[in-house]
């Protein structure tokens, strides 16, 4: 199927789980969730297929097992991109996230590595600066309020330094747009541009080699 947006009356299903998050409400909306909300990022990822790898919508409900909230259900749809990139919707609209957001001990050790070393932390600095001009956020994750240990308090990249994730993103609130077609545009154009900060990642940090926990 061509992907052609998602209309209104996928933001309000999500209005209304918003307000009412039980299985009874999801129940009597499973039909919209499936027609409104899940068909088009199925379709979305399909046609994003060739130049970002197979995509994977994730699973609806919450994992409330270690939650002191036990709603039932994410107020947001999700999914992934095996090449990189995560994207959303919700009825705050649409958002794309790329990068690394939890780092394993072993990437963070990298990660700090190369923020630290000259070359290599210019090189994110630059990068940051290039992914941001056009258009979207970079942002860190999980920040420690004070340097990492073995780090000196005045580094030039101590921002840099404190984080335990990066990643590229942007949010886009609900416009007549995202009901056409050119939201894979938006979503197209955030990941290109996000790209470099992907590949800095790649190269300096690359996937944990620690066993799965």
């Amino acid at each position: 199927m061509t992907f052609r947006g998602w209309q209104t009356v996928a933001l309000d299903f999500y209005e209304g789980l918003e307000t009412d998050n039980s299985k009874s409400y999801w129940t009597g909306h499973k039909a919209v969730y499936e027609e409104a909300v899940h068909a088009p990022m199925a379709d979305l990822l399909e046609q994003l297929e060739d130049e970002f790898g197979p995509g994977k919508i994730f699973r609806p409900n919450r994992d409330v097992r270690f939650s002191a909230d036990k709603s039932p259900y994410k107020t947001h749809i999700g999914a992934y991109l095996e090449a990189g990139g995560y994207i959303q919707l919700s009825a705050d609209g649409l958002a794309c996230g790329l990068g690394m957001y939890q780092l394993a001990p072993d990437q963070l050790a990298r990660y700090r590595d190369a923020v630290a070393e000259d070359l290599s932390g210019a090189e994110l600095e630059r990068v940051i600066a290039r992914v941001r001009e056009a258009g979207p956020s970079v942002v860190g994750r999980d920040a420690l309020k004070t340097a990492p240990r073995g780090y000196p308090k005045d580094h030039p990249r101590i921002e840099l330094l404190r984080n335990k994730g990066l990643i590229a993103w942007q949010e886009w609130e609900p416009a007549k747009w995202l009901g056409t077609p050119a939201a894979a545009d938006r979503i197209t154009s955030f990941l290109r541009s996000s790209q470099p900060l992907k590949d800095w990642l790649d190269a300096h940090v690359g996937p944990s080699e620690l066993p799965p926990r």
